[in-house]
């Protein structure tokens, strides 16, 4: 059985480590752990695992997020995977810091990316792994500060665990099937103590698109 796992971000050092980039991470975290090596390839990078009979195509778009549609259409024909064998992982900040939510399908939420994946498949039904970040207390209109913005240090103290948890997550969607997998990892995690504070305060952040 194969799958096509594909983590959202956007490429370039400036975005390597803010919220937006928690598909990135998480795909990285399991290369890393995996000894896999990510090859630049069209529309983004790849890297293969193994895991218990399953083969996992991990890819991360290189189009920048608005665009991801275009890997995502492209990798699956190449790779001839099933549309129903395909998960993405994605930030939300509706969702506390740390909090897992595995869906087998859902709206968008207003993230670009899946509203990209959305209009090239030209469907909404595919799995998606939803990576809580909270929302800082930033106001509505605001998010975009606040998602392009860095973690803070409490955050970055409890990312080994939290993609950890979340690559444990998809193997096992591979491995038992999404309905196991949602009910042994779709539980709520406390939000650290600054998830509420801010390095800089919502006015004074550099607003970017997303």
């Amino acid at each position: 059985m194969n799958y096509l796992v594909v983590g959202l971000g956007n490429i370039g050092e400036e975005y390597a480590a803010t919220r937006h980039n928690m598909g990135f991470m998480v795909l990285d975290a399991w290369a890393q752990a995996s000894n896999a090596v990510f090859t630049v390839g069209r529309y983004g990078a790849t890297t293969e695992i193994a895991f218990k009979g399953r083969k996992f195509t991990l890819l991360k778009p290189s189009t920048y997020m608005n665009l991801s549609g275009r890997a995502v259409r492209y990798w699956l024909q190449k790779t001839r995977i099933p549309q129903e064998n395909l998960l993405v992982v994605v930030d939300d900040f509706a969702i506390p810091f740390g909090t897992l939510r595995l869906r087998k399908r859902g709206s968008d939420g207003g993230h670009n990316g899946l509203k990209s994946i959305d209009y090239s498949l030209a469907s909404d039904d595919y799995a998606r792994l939803r990576i809580g970040t909270g929302n800082g207390g930033f106001a509505e209109g605001h998010q975009v500060d606040f998602v392009l913005g860095e973690l803070l240090l409490e955050e970055k103290r409890a990312m080994p665990e939290l993609l950890e948890r979340a690559v444990a997550c998809i193997k096992c969607y591979g491995t038992e099937g999404i309905d196991r997998a949602m009910t042994q990892f779709n539980r709520s995690k406390p939000k650290p103590a600054a998830e509420t504070q801010s390095s800089s305060s919502p006015e004074s952040a550099t607003k970017k698109e997303p």
